[in-house]
């Protein structure tokens, strides 16, 4: 019985653990406010050295389309790095960016 308890009482933190995870997940809208294709979008928390994985995968943001993106890492940070790559030829450089996506509803990329 006491194992039983021990199990259950495990599989509680487990379900918890993944509910407040689940509760602190960054949720914005990024809009293409440029004349060109957004083709990559990378994150990372602020003191973080490396970016984490392109959020687009193989999707390409159009310009003026918009897309919700959720950043479901299960840190609890705020302030995070964003660069954004655009298509070749299309004369924009590669741009980067910091903000705290706790309190951003949207963002627009600019030209």
């Amino acid at each position: 019985m006491k194992k039983l308890n021990a199990v259950l009482a495990a599989l509680a933190v487990f379900v918890c653990t993944s509910a407040m995870a689940q509760a602190d997940d960054l949720t914005f809208t990024l809009k293409n406010g440029t004349k060109s294709v957004l083709t990559r979008f990378y994150t990372s928390p602020v003191g973080v050295n490396e970016w984490e994985d392109d959020v687009f995968g193989e999707q390409v943001l159009e310009p003026g389309e918009s897309i919700d993106i959720t950043i479901a890492d299960g840190r609890t940070v705020c302030r995070y790095d964003m660069r954004f790559e655009f298509e070749e030829g299309s004369g924009l450089d590669t741009t980067e960016d910091r903000q705290d996506l706790c309190k951003l509803g949207s963002y627009t990329i600019h030209e």
